[in-house]
């Protein structure tokens, strides 16, 4: 029989590792709101950077299932993110900076690139960070 973890569970699995992630970057995010004259790049990146290294850690261990070289598996996640991070915040404050005008911009803004980075980075893990490497825990 066949042992291999269903890929449709394991999108699942992803899923609800990252929703966690989401939450902890929404906290973050709205937290650092709080502090009178920052902008949207400086609530955003800092609340990426931690939701990151908390999704990357669930998803590695129980997502994937994977004990691949972590260290190695990690820059594969920042290489992403180096991509990710600068052209997402740059269109983020543009975004921000064109539609101050609508009071929930900087929401919509924000939740769109939640979702388009939960797309991306399951495609990304999956195909390129643990390829070959997961259920060898």
């Amino acid at each position: 029989m066949d042992k291999k973890p269903n890929e449709f569970i394991r999108f699942i699995k992803f899923g609800l590792f990252s929703a966690s992630a989401g939450l902890v970057e929404t906290a973050l995010f709205y937290l650092l709101g709080l502090f009178p004259g920052i902008n949207y790049w400086l609530c955003y990146m800092p609340a990426l950077i931690v939701s990151v290294i908390w999704n990357f850690t669930l998803n590695r261990r129980f997502t994937f299932n994977s004990s691949s070289n972590v260290p190695r598996a990690m820059f594969k996640t920042f290489a992403f993110y180096a991509v990710f991070i600068p052209v997402s915040t740059v269109l983020g404050e543009k975004l921000a900076a064109a539609y101050k005008a609508y009071p929930a911009a900087d929401d919509i803004i924000f939740f769109t690139t939640l979702i388009i980075n939960f797309v991306l980075e399951f495609l990304y893990q999956r195909l390129y960070v643990f390829r070959g490497q997961t259920d060898n825990r």
